[in-house]
C-alpha cells in the first residue's frame, strides 16, 4: 500500500470524499465543484463504478443478482483502475484539481463488510495514488436509510442482501451499512482521513471543506480568496 501513504508528486490536487449513502458527500462536492469552478479553477469530476469499460457490465450483474463479494470488488477494482489511467492520473499531471466522489477505500469498507479478507482488497488496489485530501461523511446507517428509502425498498446489494443477513430488506440495509461504516472508522487514522459530522449543516460542511483544501493548494503554491 505504498501508493495509498505517500504523497504524489503529481502538479495536480486529489480531494475524494466517502460514506454511506445518504451521508451529503456527493451534495458537498457538487457545491465545492461549483465554487473552484467560480474561482476560476480547472476541474475534474469523477464518481465510483462510472468507467464506460465495465460500469455496464456491473449494472447487469447487479441486476441479475449474480456476484460473489470477490467478483463484485474485481468489477470495481477494474472500474477504478481504468478511471486513474483514463482520467484521474491526467488531470493530476496537468494541474487540474480531481474530485473524486468515493474512491478505493469505498471497496475496503464495502467488501470487507462483505467478507472479502482486507489484505486482499488492498492489494488489489496497490496502485491507487494517495489524495491530498480525504473525507468521511459520519452518519449512522438508521439515519442514512430514512434519507435514502424514505420512498422505496433498499435495493438488492444496497442493503447487503446478498450475505443473507436478513429476509426483511431494511433489517438487512441496518445490519449491512453498520458493518460499512465499522470498517469506515477503522481506516480513518490508517490513512488520514478526515472525518466530518453528517448531521451538520449543509453550510458548516461545506466551509470546513473549503478551508482544509484552501490550505493545501497553499502549499501547491495555488491561491484562492474567497471561502
Amino acid at each position: 500500500m505504498a501508493k495509498l501513504n505517500e504523497k504524489h508528486n503529481y502538479e495536480g490536487t486529489l480531494v475524494c470524499v466517502e460514506g454511506i449513502d445518504g451521508s451529503g458527500k456527493s451534495t458537498q462536492l457538487a457545491l465545492l465543484r461549483d465554487w473552484l469552478k467560480s474561482c476560476g479553477k480547472d476541474v475534474i469530476y469523477t464518481e465510483w463504478n462510472s468507467s464506460p469499460l465495465i460500469s455496464q457490465t456491473t449494472k447487469l450483474a447487479k441486476k441479475k443478482n449474480m456476484l460473489s463479494p470477490r467478483t463484485f470488488s474485481l468489477l470495481h477494482a477494474v472500474d477504478f483502475a481504468d478511471r486513474l489511467k483514463q482520467v484521474i492520473a491526467p488531470a493530476l499531471k496537468a494541474g487540474f484539481i480531481v474530485l473524486a466522489d468515493r474512491y478505493a477505500y469505498t471497496a475496503f469498507a464495502r467488501d470487507v463488510a462483505r467478507g472479502v479478507d482486507p489484505k486482499w482488497v488492498r492489494q488489489v488496489y496497490d496502485f491507487a495514488i494517495k489524495p491530498d485530501l480525504t473525507i468521511y461523511f459520519d452518519i449512522d446507517p438508521k439515519t442514512s436509510m430514512e434519507r435514502i428509502c424514505f420512498n422505496r425498498t433498499p435495493k438488492f446489494y444496497e442493503a447487503g442482501m446478498d450475505l443473507k443477513l436478513s429476509s426483511d430488506p431494511f433489517e438487512s440495509y441496518i445490519l449491512f451499512q453498520s458493518r460499512v461504516v465499522k470498517e469506515y472508522k477503522k481506516m480513518l487514522a490508517e490513512f488520514d482521513i478526515v472525518k466530518l459530522d453528517a448531521k451538520d449543516s449543509i453550510h458548516k460542511k461545506q466551509v470546513e471543506i473549503r478551508k482544509m483544501l484552501t490550505e493545501i493548494l497553499k502549499t501547491k503554491g495555488v491561491e484562492i480568496e474567497e471561502i
